[in-house]
């Protein structure tokens, strides 16, 4: 981001109140991601308010960090910050959207904006793809298509560009509006109108009027003739419709023929000729068209090292976010960079070390293809950076901890996702405690913890206080909820400041014996109410006792109350579950009325969440909708899957007919056929009862049968009448096969599948 605009015309164009110093100078770039920051010098920060955190909170981080002026919406005790200047607006997303505005007015060249309920970022990247390297072009990075996206998108223009290509995406009314004042485009893409977020807008004209808003005053729109404009709105928006004949031999030339990458080139191509109409290499791009990988890879590596593999291409612009990136998971950690450069690439090594160097890491790498790097690193995140040619991808492979080559993705965009649909269902004061019990439903109990805690959740949620422990000593800060607090772990609870339940009067007694010896007073405890699930709970017999306890030892206070549904996810009958919400209410009011303080009640899990939501009182627990599982059907349709399996072919057999395949020759083929073995087992959690063709998996999207008995580390599955080769990949859980399918081949459900898959398995964590 190169800005250079003067504080006292910034105070103009935000239209902001100064609440006290006004300060001289120029600045040169905004923040919002006080992580993100590394040297806060002439560095405007907006503290903007997001559905799970607040900007306001993190001031004081960005002022150690060198930040001195700051966009808030809040009054603020500039006392604490004395040398620094505070500028107030009614709205700080709104006031960082009219900075793009005015920043956008400064630039001449064309600006193509492209909308669509799909194909936006595929469009985006293929159009960058054959306008390069003969026009200097800006692009949103990677799916930055939103309110924030398009903004910071937008204060990337400079005047070496030639060009722009913004991406804007919408989920309901009015907000195309925002964007276009911003975008101001030129031309237009328009490259799909889906079903997504549909239900936001009153009907499918409405939703289609609102993505046209975003093409008024262009020169040209360019759109497939599966999309059916009357001709008043196509004449609107200069409109034009590119067909398949119109770009017959570059087509034939591309490297993926699926109807759906035919219709992204389409567009890319018309648009891609209205700039630069004699391309000589375009045949040569179309063929090179890459596959998109938007999405940066975190395992777990060697000697306690986190890696984030990026190894897809050597582009400057998507180097500096995964730098940011990496500064933002690093959390205090040593920061390592390595790039990979090509032949091709070698001469931008001066470049790519002065983005490096921008972030301040603590080791930068930059080396050729040919060059052999050792390096003994230990408890670092290692950032590495660089094309396929320059072998960087097997680099990263070597610093891999487990070489188990099935492996199970988790996706903390669609976590991200997930949160907020929950978040959206809930009124806004209501807390949200993320349960991450059993290793994060078998995703990671830290890494996970780690992503929510950056999300803004307020509370986690533990089986047991040794799982506690485990994030304390991650670096963990939010409170923790131990719900199966046994007596011996009573004084973890204590010295890892981990809140437990108490069930009964004696494990109240036992604990607070506990804290005397300590010598700790008003240490939070959570009550857990009995209302009808018949586990571990306090009756209601019992609180008056409970009540005289707490009122008698000045070691405890309550912290919340809570309880379990039994079948939340009963929406046929609701009278079970609404006696306990009854019964839960009176011995939350009951014990309300006894002490003179205030404090959470919870009853409510994920399902809980979206059948009752009159029942969600102070706080919510989320636990498996996190990961995309509900069986409420206007939840489920906004929720995205977290969880993906994958496995390889290790080998590939020939069985003749009569031949048996297996343990226990419980299969005898029928016919000549080919078999592929497959490296996963019972010891991975791929239950040995999903044998004999109760199971599949899908290679290259087609539904592959189990053959024989699973075996502990591999299965046998027929390839029909597939033409494949080893090393092909298997999908478990994905596109085709969801968690939830699978969960019913195996007569099970979903959370069982999931704290099922062994730990060998190799977690790999991807964002977008």
């Amino acid at each position: 981001m190169k800005l250079d605009i003067s504080y006292d015309d910034l105070t103009s164009i935000v239209s902001a109140k100064p609440l006290n110093n006004r300060l001289n100078g120029r600045f040169s770039s905004i923040a919002f991601d006080s992580r993100k920051i590394a040297d806060g010098k002439n560095v405007v920060f907006f503290a903007l308010l997001g559905e799970f955190q607040d900007g306001h909170d993190f001031i004081s981080d960005a002022y150690s960090k060198g930040v001195r002026t700051f966009i808030v919406s809040k009054s603020i005790d500039t006392n604490n910050f004395q040398d620094a200047q505070f500028l107030k607006v009614e709205d700080v997303l709104h006031a960082l959207q009219d900075l793009a505005a005015y920043h956008r007015k400064k630039f001449n060249y064309p600006v193509i904006a492209i909308t669509g309920t799909a194909g936006k970022t595929t469009v985006k990247e293929w159009l960058y793809h054959l306008l390069s390297p003969a026009l200097k072009v800006i692009r949103s990075p990677k799916s930055y298509n939103s309110q924030l996206g398009v903004a910071l998108s937008i204060l990337e223009m400079n005047d070496t560009h030639e060009l722009a290509i913004i991406e804007a995406g919408i989920s309901k009314p009015g907000e195309m509006t925002r964007l276009w004042n911003m975008i101001q485009p030129t031309h237009g893409i328009f490259t799909t109108l889906g079903t997504s977020h549909a239900e936001n807008f009153k009907s499918t004209d409405q939703h289609l009027q609102e993505k046209l808003a975003l093409f008024k005053g262009v020169e040209k729109t360019w759109l497939l003739n599966n999309i059916h404009l009357i001709s008043s709105d196509l004449e609107r928006i200069h409109g034009s419709y590119v067909k398949p004949e119109m770009h017959k031999n570059e087509l034939e030339s591309m490297p993926f023929q699926d109807r759906v990458s035919q219709n992204n080139a389409l567009l890319a191509i018309s648009a891609s000729k209205e700039f630069v109409p004699s391309d000589s290499n375009l045949i040569e791009k179309i063929a090179s068209l890459p596959r998109l990988a938007l999405r940066l890879e975190t395992f777990e590596g060697k000697n306690n090292c986190t890696i984030i593999n990026d190894t897809y291409n050597l582009d400057l612009d998507a180097l500096r976010y995964s730098l940011e990136y990496q500064l933002m998971v690093a959390n205090g950690k040593k920061r390592v960079v390595i790039v990979g450069l090509d032949k091709e690439n070698a001469h931008r090594k001066e470049e790519v070390i002065s983005i490096i160097k921008n972030v301040e890491p603590d080791q930068i790498h930059v080396v050729s293809a040919q060059e052999k790097i050792q390096l003994d690193l230990e408890n670092a995140v290692v950032l590495i950076k660089g094309t396929r040619k320059a072998d960087m991808q097997q680099l990263a492979s070597q610093f891999r901890l487990k070489k188990h080559k099935t492996y199970v993705e988790i996706d903390l965009t669609a976590i991200r996702n997930n949160l907020s649909v929950f978040k959206n269902a809930l009124e806004p004061s209501t807390k949200i405690l993320a349960m991450v019990k059993a290793q994060s439903y078998g995703s990671g109990l830290e890494k996970i913890a780690k992503y929510l805690e950056q999300q803004g959740i307020d509370y986690l949620g533990v089986a047991y206080a040794d799982e506690g422990v485990e994030l304390r000593k991650a670096g963990i800060q939010l409170p923790i909820l131990v719900m199966n607090a046994e007596e011996e772990s009573f004084e973890d609870c204590i010295d890892f400041e981990l809140e437990p339940a108490i069930y009964s009067t004696s494990k109240l007694d036992l604990f607070i014996k506990e804290l005397i010896l300590k010598g700790k007073t008003a240490y939070p405890v959570h009550l857990k109410i009995e209302t009808g699930m018949k586990r571990l709970g306090i009756e209601n017999n019992e609180l008056p006792q409970i009540v005289e306890m707490l009122h008698a030892q000045p070691e405890i206070v309550v912290k919340s109350i809570y309880s379990h549904l039994a079948e939340s996810d009963n929406r046929r009958d609701k009278r079970f579950t609404e006696h306990q919400v009854q019964r839960f209410n009176e011995a939350f009011h009951y014990i309300k009325n006894q002490l003179n303080y205030s404090f959470d009640a919870h009853i409510l899990n994920s399902e809980g969440i979206a059948n009752y939501p009159a029942a969600q009182m102070s706080m919510v627990r989320l636990g498996i909708g996190m990961y995309g599982v509900s069986g409420h059907p206007q939840i489920k349709q906004k929720l995205k899957p977290v969880i993906g399996w994958y496995s390889v072919i290790s080998q590939i057999k020939k069985v003749k007919k009569g031949e048996s395949v297996g343990y226990s020759r419980s299969f005898i083929a029928p016919s000549d056929m080919m078999i592929a073995i497959v490296p996963v087992g019972y010891a991975d959690g791929y239950r040995r009862s999903l044998s004999n063709g109760k199971g599949k998996v899908f290679i290259q999207g087609v539904a592959c049968s189990i053959l024989g008995r699973v075996c502990m580390d591999m299965v046998l599955v027929d390839l029909g009448k597939l033409s494949i080769k080893e090393g092909a990949k298997v999908e478990i859980i994905g596109a085709q096969q969801s968690l939830e399918e699978l969960a019913t081949q195996m007569d099970t459900i979903p959370y069982e599948v999931m704290t099922g898959i062994s730990k060998r398995v190799h977690r790999i964590y991807i964002e977008e």
